[in-house]
């Protein structure tokens, strides 16, 4: 008896799919800065273009050079805070800082 076939969807597919939401995106860019890795948040930033229509789209979105965007999302990119900035406002998205915990110290009597 042959084997009944299960199609699946792509894991790429469901994630552009879900980065297409502003607020998912955000939740996404978020986890991956908390992995502390700037490379991860860089490739992780890249979903999001390609989920918003690509590098080509937010190129001109975000009004800069397609190429140095390619660079600048890559792995070893290395973006300015002015071009990070307009990348995030052509995604629909902004900066935001936020406190960092810290553990307290103990007070040693």
């Amino acid at each position: 008896m042959p084997k009944a076939k299960v199609r699946t969807e792509s894991y790429r597919d469901s994630l552009l799919e879900s980065l297409k939401n502003p607020d998912e995106a955000a939740q996404y860019l978020t986890a991956c800065l908390e992995d502390g890795d700037p490379r991860v948040f860089l490739l992780a930033l890249r979903d999001v273009a390609d989920a918003r229509g690509g590098i080509r789209n937010l190129s001109q979105d975000a009004n800069l050079n397609r190429e140095n965007l390619y660079r600048m999302l890559s792995e070893a990119g290395n973006p300015s805070l002015e071009s990070l900035a307009a990348v995030l406002t052509a995604c629909g998205l902004r900066l935001s800082v936020q406190s960092a915990a810290r553990p307290k110290k103990r007070r040693i009597a």
